[in-house]
């Protein structure tokens, strides 16, 4: 088990290095994560919905995703309320406080579902949740030692130096388990080093010292690795995440925008409950593509593409919209012919109405959608969670280009959107129901789509860049062949980890 002194100190980056690690050594693996808080999220292909980073480790572990590797999801609808999915489904919504009053209620859902990885892989890498010693929390704890105990793991537990106070934190952590919960401590792992770590031997000595336990490894800084972010946390406004390149595009020059090169620059609204927005990874990382967040119309500029991404709360999310003006702003990027993408919830934006009689977000009612596409959604209290397959069938603009090819995505929302407008995709489902998705406006400017994930397909995402630079008038090489990320985050942990004590603590 990899726990933290916190949270966001690496835990899910080392269990999905670990997952490739112990598959590559030849062990059928698994991850776990008994509770999850996040808005990224995954479709599984028995209809369940887990946290996007047990996917990910999944993927690393060249495994098939399913609910028992994340039996508890939590998603945030904001005033310290979230959305409870209960092994795949959604369970309802409750407060902080009511959660955790029942939380021991789903322990044994959490056993039954750890017990079932267990009979069914070698090596189980489980994953624990913010910090092991939460003391107003511990008490009704399902996700740290509770589990450890549960399942007979040792325990690896994790500092991050980058944020400072690394030997207060695992000092301060081991001095708040109990002693049982110290045993079961094997180990330290110092995450994300910069520079020389043999600079960091005395510490290391330090902490052996102090704490009479090895550090099993002192894990870099790794720069732009590749892995979907668990969170919103991952993403700041006005931020490009470019692979290899600090240059913030927002602080440059209005005359140089569109002009200075040949690069993309592409848009994302950064909703206040984003979600999903690991679908723009790709979009991030490709060659002579600049991707940015924006949460104010000063910061839209003018754009090659503006991305209305997920969110969990569409209602809230558009008001946010507007307040700012980003609404208004998309509104005049459209008529001046800058092509406007919507994912799922944003999708749900770009049309005419909403309709929540039922209240799903809030207080009943029908709300007015920008108006870009003929399209009304109409909310229901069961959510879809299905993996597809597709086939663009839009013929013109932004997705015209790559008009014939197939994707595979997953789409993950409450409600329904009925529109008179062109579908941009033939679907069919796991279940092998065909049907359409999406919209489409006449000149092919604005588009609309429920899939997730459609940016993970290569050729898809290729033909989409290729035309939005055809479409500004430059030319863009081809995009290099990318490594397995999961295969370089192996070699770099097997490099800084001493596997083989971490070997010997799960195998015979």
């Amino acid at each position: 088990m990899v726990q933290g002194t916190a949270s966001h100190v690496g835990k899910s980056v080392l269990v999905a290095g670990l997952c490739r690690i112990f598959h590559q050594d030849g062990f059928r693996v698994a991850p776990f994560k008994a509770q999850n808080m996040a808005l990224n999220s995954f479709a599984t292909p028995d209809g369940g919905e887990i946290g996007r980073a047990q996917a990910v480790q999944a993927e690393a572990a060249c495994a098939v995703p399913y609910v028992d590797m994340n039996p508890i999801l939590l998603k945030p609808e904001g005033d310290s309320r979230s959305q409870l999915v209960v092994g795949g489904k959604v369970w309802g919504t409750l407060d902080a406080a009511a959660y955790h009053e029942r939380k021991l209620e789903l322990w044994p859902l959490v056993q039954a579902s750890l017990g079932r990885l267990m009979e069914r892989y070698d090596v189980v890498v489980i994953e624990g949740a913010g910090s092991p010693v939460e003391m107003n929390l511990k008490d009704r704890d399902i996700v740290n030692m509770r589990v450890a105990r549960a399942a007979g793991a040792p325990v690896l537990l994790v500092a991050d130096i980058e944020r400072g106070g690394v030997f207060a934190a695992l000092v301060g952590t081991m001095r708040l388990l109990a002693p049982a919960e110290q045993r079961r401590v094997a180990g330290f792992v110092v995450n994300k080093f910069r520079g020389d770590p043999t600079l960091f031997a005395p510490g290391v000595a330090i902490i052996e010292k102090r704490l009479r336990r090895p550090v099993l490894g002192v894990v870099p800084w790794i720069e732009d690795i590749g892995l979907a972010e668990e969170d919103s946390l991952g993403v700041r406004s006005s931020e490009f995440r470019v692979p290899g390149s600090e240059w913030n595009r927002s602080r440059a020059p209005h005359s140089e925008l569109g002009t200075r090169n040949s690069e993309l620059d592409i848009a994302v609204v950064k909703l206040p409950h984003i979600a999903n927005f690991d679908d723009f990874d790709a979009l991030a990382a490709r060659p002579g593509v600049r991707l940015r967040y924006v949460d104010k119309d000063s910061e839209m500029r003018i754009p090659d593409l503006v991305i209305l991404p997920g969110t969990k709360t569409t209602r809230a999310d558009l008001d946010f919209v507007r307040g700012r003006g980003i609404g208004d702003t998309i509104v005049a990027h459209v008529q001046r012919g800058c092509p406007v993408l919507g994912i799922c919830g944003g999708y749900q934006m770009l049309g005419d109405w909403i309709d929540d009689v039922d209240g799903v977000e809030g207080p009943p009612g029908v709300v007015a959608g920008l108006g870009l596409l003929p399209a009304r959604t109409r909310y229901a209290r069961e959510k879809t969670t299905i993996q597809v397959r597709g086939r663009v069938v839009c013929e013109r603009g932004l997705l015209g280009a790559a008009q014939g090819l197939d994707v595979s995505a997953y789409e993950i929302h409450m409600g329904r959107t009925e529109t008179r407008a062109a579908p941009a995709f033939s679907i069919v489902g796991q279940d092998g129901a065909e049907g359409k998705d999406g919209a489409v406006s006449e000149d092919g400017i604005v588009a609309g789509t429920y899939l997730h994930g459609l940016f993970g397909n290569p050729g898809f995402l290729e033909a989409v860049v290729q035309g939005l630079a055809r479409a500004r008038g430059v030319a863009l090489p081809p995009a290099p062949p990318e490594p397995d990320p999961y295969d370089r985050l192996a070699s770099l942990l097997r490099t800084s980890l001493d596997i083989d004590r971490i070997r010997a603590m799960v195998t015979p």
